[in-house]
């Protein structure tokens, strides 16, 4: 689920995650395409202006990767500027006719509405052959950005969701091993409440956004109890949430948070814990949770002066039945003009070459949609774990989207997140009426 957070540059920029911003652009020229999938190509303006969201030394890093690996080999001058302010001042920029050459937007269905628009330019018409751009970031991730047939979104940074943390000290004092099976998941969640702990750490609270920690864990399951084809067609409303299959995720995720003992101040409380103070108590001297599942940038919330791989490290989340799953959430590149020098920028930028340099910055958690980027890129040992799951996960054709940030808003961000905290907080009986409920709020 898209994050709301009490410092949402500081979370969501590190690691260059590129969304979208304002930009200060030059006005069109009357041979210069603005919007319009099928534009004509202009002529070659020697500038290419790039619209994200990454700011402060993330921003700098951007602009310092494109000016060492793009700018210098080139026959343009590539700039991004970074704002907080994206969703909001593009709107502005594209009713004005002076959109950014390139725009980083945070999520495919902004991309889609874009492209129903008729605002923003095919990847098919700046000549990019589809075929191998799927074998730079695989089919599945192209499809996100596709609509009527044709392609419009060029995927971007990934973040990789499915993780369960966890202290390595805490663990090998208490002698516990990491689990390779949902089953072994449960036995271990069994011992530590047999030694009288709290196997989870868990809080979904978000201010107005409270529940989307919530769905990133029914999405895990689903996506590995259910399978992919199920999870595809849940996303657009072909799998009601209340039928068999989504059900049964719910009381996969009800073993969890409904078992005595297993979530440290029980169920009642999760949602009124807040997710970014959720995994503090796993590094108190006598830890009273020991796992908490979060996606890769929680890091930035633990407390100061941990190490990653000897105070905090992560597993997988693990299998169910035998069955793999990867969830992840990023961004895609858009194109709103058509000129030879910004079909050669998104080329250049997006090639492992180029994309291996930012994983070098070691800054953060994201990693490339590109998945021939060796994971020894990454300087961020954690971040190479994770772009190593994530890479064979889309590779094996398993890795998915965070599906609540593909639902029409309504749902994934309104009664999704509702229905989360109503089970969270009132018990699996709530089901008979909350499934129903999110069915209903799709359009």
């Amino acid at each position: 689920m898209k994050l709301r957070m009490r410092s949402l540059a500081g979370a969501m920029a590190m690691g260059l995650v590129l969304m979208g911003c304002s930009v200060s652009v030059q006005e069109a020229g009357p041979d210069q395409a603005v919007g319009g999938g099928a534009a004509a190509e202009a002529e070659n303006t020697g500038r290419v202006s790039i619209a994200g969201a990454a700011t402060g030394a993330d921003g700098a890093a951007i602009q310092t990767i494109i000016d060492e690996a793009v700018n210098a080999e080139a026959d343009f001058v590539a700039t991004y500027t970074g704002s907080d302010s994206f969703e909001q001042n593009i709107v502005i920029q594209i009713e004005a006719g002076t959109p950014p050459d390139i725009g980083f937007y945070p999520q495919p269905g902004a991309v889609l509405e874009q492209a129903a628009q008729g605002n923003i330019i095919a990847l098919d018409d700046l000549g990019f052959d589809i075929t191998e751009l799927e074998a730079r970031f695989g089919s599945y991730m192209m499809s996100l950005g596709a609509y009527e047939g044709r392609y419009y979104g060029m995927p971007d940074t990934l973040n990789f969701k499915s993780a369960i943390w966890y202290s390595p000290p805490a663990f090998e004092e208490a002698g516990y091993a990491i689990p390779g099976t949902w089953d072994e998941l449960l036995a271990l969640s069994d011992q530590i409440v047999a030694d009288g702990k709290s196997p989870w750490c868990i809080g979904t609270g978000s201010e107005a956004a409270t529940g989307w920690p919530a769905t990133d864990w029914l999405e895990d399951i689903v996506l590995r109890q259910a399978g992919t084809d199920v999870y595809d067609a849940w996303v657009t409303g072909d799998q009601p949430f209340d039928s068999p299959e989504i059900r049964a995720a719910f009381e996969t995720f009800g073993d969890v948070i409904f078992t005595e003992g297993y979530v440290f101040g029980g169920h009642e409380n999760i949602a009124s814990t807040d997710f970014r103070d959720a995994p503090d108590p796993m590094f108190r001297d006598d830890p009273p949770c020991y796992l908490h599942r979060q996606a890769t940038f929680i890091p930035s919330f633990f407390p100061e002066g941990l190490t990653p791989i000897e105070d905090y490290d992560f597993f997988p989340f693990p299998p169910i039945d035998g069955q793999e799953g990867v969830l992840m959430a990023g961004g895609m590149s858009v194109v709103f003009n058509n000129r030879p020098e910004v079909r050669d920028f998104l080329d250049r930028y997006t090639h492992a070459d180029v994309q291996c340099r930012f994983g070098s910055t070691g800054t953060g958690s994201s990693i490339s949609a590109n998945f021939t980027v060796d994971p020894d890129c990454y300087e961020n040992p954690l971040t190479q774990q994770a772009a190593a799951t994530l890479s064979t996960a889309l590779q094996d054709e398993v890795a998915r989207f965070d599906a609540s940030d593909l639902m029409p808003p309504a749902v994934g961000s309104g009664e999704f997140w509702n229905g989360m905290n109503t089970y969270t907080n009132t018990g699996p009986d709530s089901l008979d009426t909350l499934l129903p409920a999110i069915d209903a709020a799709f359009p």
